[in-house]
């Protein structure tokens, strides 16, 4: 009886991946294997008829072969074919979807763990956040040991193999039709046994240190931004690579000055005379003070805006605006003169429609009032 074409029997395309074969093999060996078939002699040939298939095609030179000859370029029978010999073990199915699920599977080397990545929160005022600087910063991390280099063996001697997993960090646990990848008990999963460990670590092959370390704040940062410090973090486990420290950057309140984003809030008291006739007043920037011109009859809330005296973006260079608020004082401490000269300035005003020319929204807001309480009793 012809064979046939092991393409066809998994499934794929001739020029599929050797995954995408894996993947194929896979799910057609759950389905036919024997133990699931209950002794059915043709799904038992069709079994190994995919076996024989995956063998092939998982096999660069097999499948060279199959691919330029056929069958007959791997036919164990005619000379120079590159036979094959037994079948997939179904232990192996499950060990490397276990595997790929857990991050073992059988024959991959155990890697040491890279060290974890440690944050360290940083606070800066409202001037250093924008103009930047160099600080010094304390962490308390873990650092590769000194005596023996990180391998956690006295110095002059070396990890052996791990007799149980032989190096691989996993032992693969079968019950029955199945198989499960678990972490060796032996070596807690590094492949390695220290038989002598450093005294100065205890075979942990890291140490608990505070290091010192400079950190370069670049000027515009703000609440929420991170500076990166590669390599900085806590040193890998036996050898392997450190993790990375995280500045989280917290800028504190400042008496004056409120950000968002680029631009710089906030509020200026305004006297009640300045407010009515205009004039100049001197306003806080975190460059020193500046000149500000008032306009006559500003209102109080009135929003004046100083190009270029924000913050410098840390992103795109761009530098923002300062906004000042101008909030209009009631005058306090009043002598009686004073209260006199106030009594005679507002009849001056006059009453009526005299008066509401001099105050529009007070007028507006009253015309207000009683259309809505007409409106409501109407």
């Amino acid at each position: 009886m012809s064979k046939r074409d092991y393409y066809e029997v998994l499934g794929v395309d001739k020029g599929a991946s050797e995954r995408d074969i894996k993947k194929a093999y896979k799910r057609l060996a759950m389905k036919y294997h024997p133990d699931r078939t209950q002794g059915d002699k043709d799904l038992e040939e069709k079994f190994k008829e995919i076996q024989e298939a995956y063998e092939v095609l998982t096999h660069d030179e097999k499948r060279a072969a199959y691919d330029r000859y056929g069958h007959a370029g791997v036919d164990p029978n005619r000379g120079g074919g590159a036979g094959f010999s037994g079948g997939a073990d179904f232990g192996d199915i499950f060990g490397d979807v276990f595997g790929d699920i857990f991050g073992g599977g059988r024959g991959r080397q155990s890697r040491a763990r890279q060290g974890a990545d440690l944050r360290y929160n940083l606070e800066l005022t409202l001037e250093e956040a924008v103009r930047g600087k160099s600080v010094e910063i304390r962490v308390p991390t873990l650092v590769g040991c000194d005596e023996c280099d990180g391998s956690g063996a006295k110095k002059g001697t070396t990890p052996t193999t791990c007799p149980t997993c032989h190096g691989n960090g996993q032992v693969q646990m079968r019950q029955g039709f199945f198989a499960v990848q678990q972490t060796c008990p032996t070596c807690s999963g590094r492949g390695k046994i220290i038989s002598d460990p450093c005294r100065s670590c205890h075979g942990q092959g890291r140490k608990e240190k505070t290091k010192t370390l400079s950190v370069k704040v670049p000027a515009g940062v703000d609440t929420g931004d991170r500076i990166r410090l590669s390599g900085e973090g806590e040193a890998g486990d036996h050898g392997a690579p450190a993790g990375d420290l995280y500045v989280q950057v917290h800028v504190k309140e400042h008496p004056i000055f409120v950000r968002d984003g680029n631009n710089l809030y906030c509020e200026v008291p305004l006297s009640f005379t300045t407010a009515a006739l205009g004039g100049e007043i001197e306003v806080p920037t975190l460059d020193g003070k500046v000149k500000l011109k008032i306009g006559a009859e500003t209102q109080t809330g009135r929003m004046y805006r100083l190009r270029g005296k924000g913050v410098k973006s840390v992103r795109s260079g761009s530098v923002g605006d300062l906004m000042c608020k101008v909030v209009i004082e009631t005058p306090v401490n009043l002598s009686a003169k004073q209260k006199e000269l106030l009594q005679q300035l507002d009849e001056s005003m006059g009453s009526g429609d005299d008066a509401a020319k001099h105050r529009p929204k007070e007028k507006g807001f009253f015309d207000g009032v009683k259309k809505f309480f007409d409106d409501l009793t109407g």
